[in-house]
């Protein structure tokens, strides 16, 4: 089992470099290979979930070849060539690892093709609930089975001919939303989801790269089936979920600044940087746009953080760093509340249930509800042995704290965080003052500043 140790240190780098979007990598291999024709994809995110997404769809007839790899001889700038919406049925069961938005939004693409298709998942990944994404496939005309009420993995999609149909989310999803929207794209009329809050819209994005029309009314999104992509190249901006563990660090360090370096800035994602601001944080970034999706240097300067309140219709910009933000609310003065964040429970852990755990073994007073919960900040962290429950954002997010706390903080269980963030570790040493480290598997480190632009400080936190 491999661990990561952290110290606090004094170092701060200048500048750091994100990997590729995670939400956007996923979706811009499964499109590419509904494409007639060859894309190729830059900045590609070579985590075990992304690649679950790619392998899935050469398992039904995409094809890739690989133009550039990282340092561990994983892709990240690739040509995916598809042969068109219809895709052929694969030989096997199309296994997702611990890739939720894999299965879900496979789902959606496999719903409209005539034949079935089983998809399996890691343990993590076999006790996340499908049947939020079953139900309104059920409506569409497909049939979604599994194991128990909650329609977990294994699950066999039974694909064929569907009916467009107006769908209200009982929950904020993406990926419910992209299901729905993939399986309507394949579907005649119009298909259409009501979202209760705007949710992150790179689907919507993507699908206008490729040329396919979608249209938003309000919190209303629309998609006219029977539209064929066309294929066309994109570049992959960096994962603002990962650049903002280092955000937090700079923000919670007084006197510091750190350059985030093309970052994705897609205006429902960009939550973390509102909450900092609202923190105390001082923010500014740069826009450019590409292939739909704003990206440019952030810069942050640290300083003393206050406790705020984060939840209502900001939740589903923030699911994923909930868990960092809980950690600068350890690390801020006052008592934050997170609140309206149920949807925490059912992620790759009970992340609600585990942060709490976490920060409490680090001597941080935290009162846990059923969707969310109370911290109180300003105390003295103290470094211990910690979980990372299998959870890639649990394990770096702890790993941030351990640069505040005294004495030596372990995370245990941290091969979870290849899902998401490949190079964490290498990144992490950035904020170290030693050049390397003895055994790299277990890192000591150091606290972080960045860089962001522009308008943030003015912005409404909502």
């Amino acid at each position: 089992m491999s661990q990561i140790k952290v110290r606090k240190l004094k170092h701060i780098p200048s500048e750091i470099t994100v990997p590729g979007d995670k939400s956007i990598s996923h979706r811009s291999v499964m499109f590419a290979g509904l494409c007639e024709g060859t894309t190729v994809i830059e900045n590609f995110l070579p985590s075990e979930d992304c690649l679950c997404s790619l392998s899935a769809m050469q398992a039904m007839g995409a094809e890739c070849e690989v133009l550039e790899t990282d340092g561990r001889g994983k892709p990240v700038k690739l040509a995916v060539t598809g042969h068109g919406m219809k895709l052929k049925a694969p030989a096997a069961p199309i296994d997702c690892g611990n890739s939720g938005t894999t299965m879900r939004l496979m789902s959606g693409i496999l719903a409209a093709q005539r034949f079935n298709t089983t998809m399996t998942g890691d343990e993590s990944l076999s006790r996340r609930p499908m049947k939020r994404v079953a139900d309104p496939l059920a409506l569409m005309g497909a049939k979604v089975t599994g194991q128990g009420d909650k329609i977990c993995a294994p699950i066999t999609v039974h694909g064929g001919d569907l009916n467009a149909i107006t769908y209200t989310l009982p929950m904020a999803s993406a990926q419910v939303k992209s299901a729905v929207l993939l399986a309507g794209w394949n579907t005649q009329g119009k298909t259409s989801v009501v979202e209760p809050a705007v949710t992150r819209d790179h689907t919507e994005r993507l699908l206008a790269h490729f040329g396919v029309k979608v249209v938003r009314d309000g919190n209303t999104v629309s998609i006219y089936g029977g539209q064929k992509p066309e294929a066309k190249d994109l570049y992959v901006p960096g994962d603002i979920s990962s650049a903002a563990f280092w955000m937090v660090a700079a923000a919670a360090t007084p006197g510091a600044q750190l350059i985030l370096k093309d970052v994705g800035l897609n205006p429902t994602r960009t939550g973390i940087l509102n909450v900092l601001v609202r923190m105390g944080a001082q923010i500014s970034d740069n826009v450019n746009y590409a292939e739909g999706e704003p990206r440019g240097n952030v810069v942050i300067h640290g300083g003393e953080l206050n406790a705020t309140v984060i939840g209502g219709d900001e939740i589903p910009n923030v699911i994923d760093e909930l868990p960092i933000l809980a950690v600068a609310a350890a690390l801020a003065r006052g008592t934050t509340i997170i609140k309206d964040a149920k949807e925490l429970r059912v992620k790759e852990t009970d992340r609600i249930s585990a942060v709490a755990q976490n920060l409490r073994l680090m001597g941080v007073p935290v009162q846990e509800f059923e969707d969310g919960m109370e911290i109180t900040g300003g105390m003295e962290l103290t470094g211990t042995t910690l979980t990372s429950y299998g959870d890639h954002r649990i394990a770096m997010a702890f790993a941030i704290a351990g640069l505040y706390a005294e004495g030596v903080t372990t995370i245990e269980d941290t091969e979870c965080i290849s899902t998401s963030y490949p190079g964490f570790e290498r990144d992490l040493a950035l904020f170290l003052n030693e050049p390397r480290f003895p055994d790299e598997s277990t890192p000591v480190i150091n606290r972080v500043p960045h860089e962001v632009g522009e308008r943030l400080s003015s912005q409404d936190p909502s």
